[in-house]
């Protein structure tokens, strides 16, 4: 190895032990990517293209001029201060050198190693961060050009062209999936010199093989120790089928169960079948809710280990031993063989620009992904996100499974009008047979519909009339006027509560049922999805049939009534002088609609269930509301996409008029003062989020006008103790701001 000091060393990193530096070469970094891009990508039929850009994406490092006295000088080897420099653009060099070598097939390249560090641009946009106008800077390769080897400059590998069902809408992601190779190499290379203990602590799982035997284990005990009953029974056949149709050859699957039907574990045991039949490389269950991911989680870790399964969301809990755990690691490139994640991480990173966003997005390639909860895809994005999920079944190798009470309808024509469009093109299996008619045999309440109008105080009396009792609202505001007229000791549920706070009362819910013992809840619609709780009255609000099913599976769960010859009570209500407004609204409609044409007693057979979707569908505006469409499928002839501008616009959760605040409850409050004391610490804020409450910024500002909220290091903290509610959460003073969508 030639010495530090030789000027003819060209660098990539430098490392500093005890007293001396140890370096990188560039050709060795451009190896050791290139190798690992390469092994990223073959699981795509895209080798050469992974290959390719890992050797030319640093090759602007190779300049005497820039590059190479920024690093010697930034390192601090020159031995002397080191003097302020601004750092080089050392990824234009490698775009424009593959235009000139590749012409007929540089735009994936260039547009991955351009964006290997700042994330993948768009086209051409107002300011200068484009590619475009990077294309332009062809001084950065005249000067590379001088000092790379030929041998890197000239090795080119042969480029197949990609194997896509439907160029148009999947050639953005097959570049996204190569980009995802090329960062996800580039992070690991430069890991194994920079930080070897780290690089050493990741991948070490067990395979989906062995993580089956455990499952099949747990599983026959499972049923050893389950008590004889007939819901026991049926969640025994439904497994079974599962089984049974993990054979079926890869594709869309759907496991349409009722609420109770044990489809957590049935879509479990389905995906590692199929995932070893079919060799797929790991597991990923999507979820709409963080506390639906905990909970699952758990349950997961205790049957295949703390160290197989990775929860990755915006609540997941960090100490600051655990900053570079194993499991932390996990959550940037998903290499576990069972990840659990939200669906905004999931389908947000998917059209995602930022590198550490995307660096994960290889290892959803060859995997099985289950939708849970597929009913809360969100519709104004339905289009993009079936069109993604279309893209990873037919160019991926993707498995992916809808799981739900309450199955939307994906395939054919959706919606009427200009926006309509065509759902997956793949055949949508269903796991379940139609011949069992699951949804009879777990019938467990009866559905009782408003015959008027009621009012809070009335709506009161009569729930105060139950010792248990669960009532739903649609809005955070419908919560908090009611539960101010309910007894001392009802329980409130809803997003004006940090998710410590939901979780905690989740949990004194469950154990309160557990005992037996008296309690009343009001609540949003955030029980409805996931949350496994029992009681024998519900009562709902008037919303889309999809919510008043689901709210539906929180009563009689178990059939404990069904023994006694009764059923669960389930009660709709109208609430006076409400409006229910944007997709609620809508799905309110759709289901008036829907009991006028229809038999009240079948609302539970999944082909009414279709007959309502296509209905609220016919009522809605828009399914892609970030115009996916328009920025990336119409440049696909010339090349021309907009990643950068599809990224900000494809988002889930509008947060645009929203500001996090943090409270002080629970343990929040010693965090908050250790966040004052320390700083911003990563881990720190992380811990922190599960204490945070989102609201509207008009009512943020008229916190901050009172004195109420100040800000810390850019993080907004709660400092009137009075306005956090230890029952109800976050007081605005009556300044609740309305649902307008279908989730809260």
């Amino acid at each position: 190895m030639k010495e530090v000091g030789d000027e003819n060393v060209f660098i990539a990193h430098v490392r500093k032990d005890e007293e001396s530096f140890k370096i990188q070469t560039l050709q060795e970094h451009l190896t050791g990517t290139s190798v690992f891009s390469e092994s990223f990508a073959s699981v795509f039929g895209a080798s050469g293209w992974g290959k390719q850009a890992g050797l030319w994406h640093d090759l602007g490092k190779y300049t005497t001029e820039d590059f190479q006295p920024y690093i010697r000088n930034a390192s601090g080897m020159t031995g002397e201060s080191k003097k302020p420099m601004n750092k080089p653009d050392h990824s234009t060099a490698g775009a424009i050198w593959a235009k000139m070598k590749l012409p007929h097939c540089y735009p994936p390249l260039s547009y991955c190693i351009v964006g290997h560090h700042s994330g993948l641009l768009d086209w051409v946009s107002g300011g200068d961060a484009n590619m475009s106008r990077r294309y332009q800077k062809e001084s950065c390769c005249g000067e590379m050009r001088k000092d790379a080897p030929v041998e890197v400059l000239e090795e080119l590998l042969p480029l197949e062209a990609p194997a896509l069902s439907d160029p148009e809408k999947e050639f953005h992601l097959w570049i996204r999936m190569l980009f995802s190779c090329l960062v996800d190499a580039d992070y690991l290379d430069t890991e194994q010199f920079m930080m070897p203990d780290q690089a050493e602590r990741r991948g070490k799982y067990d395979s989906l093989q062995e993580l089956k035997i455990c499952f099949d284990k747990y599983m026959e005990e499972l049923s050893v120790n389950a008590p004889s009953s007939f819901i026991n029974e049926k969640r025994a056949s439904i497994l079974s089928r599962c089984r049974e149709k993990a054979k079926d050859i890869p594709g869309f699957f759907s496991l349409t169960v009722p609420t109770g039907g044990g489809k957590t574990l049935a879509s479990m045991a389905w995906a590692l079948d199929h995932a070893v039949r079919y060799k797929k490389d790991r597991i990923i269950v999507v979820i709409p809710y963080t506390s639906i991911i905990v909970q699952t989680a758990a349950v997961l870790r205790k049957i295949f280990g703390e160290e197989n399964v990775v929860e990755h969301h915006s609540n997941l809990q960090v100490d600051r031993q655990d900053e570079r755990s194993a499991s932390l690691l996990a959550t940037e490139n998903w290499d576990a063989p069972i990840v659990v994640t939200t669906n905004v991480q999931f389908f947000e990173s998917l059209y995602a620009c930022r590198s550490s966003r995307c660096r994960k997005l290889h290892n959803i390639c060859n995997s099985i992904v289950i939708l849970d909860e597929a009913q809360m895809l969100p519709v104004e994005f339905l289009r993009p996100v079936l069109d993604v999920l279309q893209g990873l079944q037919s160019a991926f190798n993707v498995s992916i499974l809808f799981t739900t009470a309450t199955l939307p309808v994906f395939s054919g024509r959706i919606g009427t009008g200009q926006d309509a469009f065509n759902g997956l093109k793949s055949q949508v299996e269903e796991i379940t047979s139609a011949h069992e008619n699951l949804f009879e045999a777990f019938k467990r309440v009866e559905l009782h519909w408003p015959e008027s109008t009621t009012t809070f105080d009335d709506l009161a009396d009569e729930l105060t009339g139950y010792e248990c009792v669960l009532c739903i609202v649609n809005t955070r505001k419908e919560a908090r006027e009611l539960y101010q007229r309910m007894p001392k000791g009802t329980l409130h549920l809803s997003r004006m509560m940090c998710s410590a706070h939901i979780m905690e009362v989740i949990g004194l819910i469950k154990e309160k049922l557990k005992n037996n013992e008296p309690v009343r809840v009001i609540s949003t619609q955030l029980v409805e999805a996931g949350v496994d709780i029992d009681f024998p009255v519900v009562y709902r609000a008037f919303a889309g049939l999809d919510s008043v099913i689901q709210a539906a599976g929180r009563c009689n769960r178990e059939g404990k009534l069904n023994h006694t010859g009764k059923l669960g009570q389930v009660f709709v209500f109208n609430l006076e002088n409400t409006l229910l407004r944007g997709l609620m609204g809508k799905g309110a409609a759709a289901l008036r609609e829907l009991l006028r044409v229809s038999d009240r007693t079948d609302l539970f057979d999944p082909a009414v269930m279709a007959r309502y979707f296509m209905l609220f569908y016919s009522n809605c505006n828009t399914f892609d509301k970030a115009d996916i469409k328009g920025l990336l499928y119409k440049g696909f002839a010339e090349m021309n996409f907009m990643f950068a501008t599809a990224a900000e616009k494809f988002c889930l959760i509008d947060d645009k008029n929203s500001v996090s605040i943090l409270v002080n409850y629970g343990d929040g409050a010693d965090l908050i003062k250790e966040l004052k004391e320390k700083g911003p610490e990563f881990w720190l804020l992380r811990k922190l989020q599960q204490y945070s409450v989102s609201v509207k910024k008009w009512d943020f500002e008229e916190l901050a006008r009172d004195g109420k909220v100040i800000e810390y290091s850019g993080v907004f903290i709660l400092e009137d103790p009075s306005s956090y509610d230890p029952q109800a959460g976050l007081v605005l003073d009556g300044a609740w701001a309305e649902e307008l969508l279908l989730i809260e």
